[in-house]
């Protein structure tokens, strides 16, 4: 069976057998250098990546739509809320295990998490087997800085344009992230950046995205959901 379940025809897909990974994106100002769906490129790059190693793992296309009110006061940016995500991830779970063994979702941005752990949670006290993994890189600066940009360098070059790359608002997330819940990443950071990208390479990138992919890939092997349905 192909390994991209929107390349499967039915009669291939063996009821209950096949764990589903879906990726959950978001569509949002990246600074001025990276493309609006860069959470959901790296969310299915590390989907596609942990489906490729492990066999009955089949990757779903990405819920592109996510939570991002943050980043509502740049152009560009589509937010569907974190009330709206949670009931589409929890129907979206519903529906595919009446017929998938398990389902996991591969979350590329911060902002669905809440969204993410309500849904798993109320799906897993249904009796389905759901789980989530987040692609966070350790130490990882918050946002459009040197981490995802260098993710994207490796993952997708031609939609990173560096000449547009500077730094944005550098100060510990924990220091801005009072301004930043109240009035948006805008009245932090009047480029949307949250880092600095000028130190961005490619190969950074594809280090970073071999880690998280080892990570994910080892998660979901385990499959050992915390109480809140987090891979551990």
């Amino acid at each position: 069976m192909t390994r991209e379940l929107a390349d499967a025809y039915w009669p291939d897909i063996e009821p209950g057998r096949v764990t589903v990974a879906v990726p959950v994106g978001a569509f949002e100002q990246h600074g001025p250098h990276l493309p609006l769906d860069t959470d959901t490129r790296i969310a299915s790059s590390v989907a596609s990546a942990v489906a490729a190693a492990l066999p009955g793992v089949v990757v779903a296309p990405p819920v592109t739509y996510g939570a991002s009110g943050e980043h509502e006061g740049f152009p560009g940016t589509v937010s569907i809320g974190a009330e709206a995500t949670k009931l589409l991830l929890v129907e979206y779970g519903r529906s595919v295990c009446r017929w998938a063994k398990r389902v996991v979702f591969v979350n590329g941005h911060g902002g669905n998490a809440h969204a993410l752990l309500e849904a798993v949670t109320l799906l897993r006290y249904e009796g389905r087997d759901a789980a989530w993994i987040p692609c966070a890189v350790p130490g990882a600066d918050a946002h459009a800085g040197v981490t995802e940009t260098s993710l994207l360098l490796h993952l997708a070059p031609g939609s990173v344009d560096l000449s547009r790359a500077e730094p944005g608002a550098t100060e510990p997330i924990g220091t801005l992230m009072p301004r930043l819940r109240e009035t948006g990443i805008v009245s932090v950071s009047a480029n949307g950046i949250l880092g600095d990208p000028s130190e961005a390479t490619a190969e950074l990138g594809a280090r970073l995205f071999a880690n998280l992919v080892e990570r994910a890939t080892a998660q979901v092997t385990r499959w050992c959901p915390g109480t809140e349905g987090r891979l551990r």
